[in-house]
């Protein structure tokens, strides 16, 4: 089962950006799409955005449109999400994930999706 190791949380002030990375172990990865996802305390995981195997398509939550921006580094299986524009609302554990197909015909949901890492902490202060 591949594993997935997310690093570059942190805490941030409003406005501000952060940086996610999400290492995957296998060559596999290359062939899947990934997404990032994130959880706040007493709410269900959310899908935040996401990234075809090529590259081609990305997909995104209206929430963070416009701010969040996804992408991926094939040789060295890994995925970033940059995230500008920091609010409070985005604090959360974030987590990557990779799905069962190469892409989507529409926006991928959790059920797509085979496996999570264990996640970095982001907290945005006001």
């Amino acid at each position: 089962q591949v594993q997935l190791v997310e690093s570059g949380g942190g805490l941030v002030q409003a406005g501000g950006s952060l940086r996610l990375s999400c290492a995957a172990s296998e060559r596999t990865f290359s062939r899947q799409t990934m997404g990032w996802f994130r959880q706040a305390p007493g709410k269900e995981r959310e899908f935040v955005a996401g990234i075809s195997w090529n590259s081609v398509s990305t997909w995104y939550a209206d929430s963070v449109k416009g701010r969040f921006t996804i992408s991926r580094d094939n040789a060295k299986n890994t995925v970033y999400l940059q995230m500008n524009s920091l609010k409070r609302e985005d604090t959360a554990v974030y987590s990557c994930a990779n799905a069962y197909r190469s892409t989507y015909y529409s926006t991928p949901t959790v059920t797509d999706f085979s496996s999570w890492g264990q996640g970095t902490q982001v907290t945005v202060s006001s």
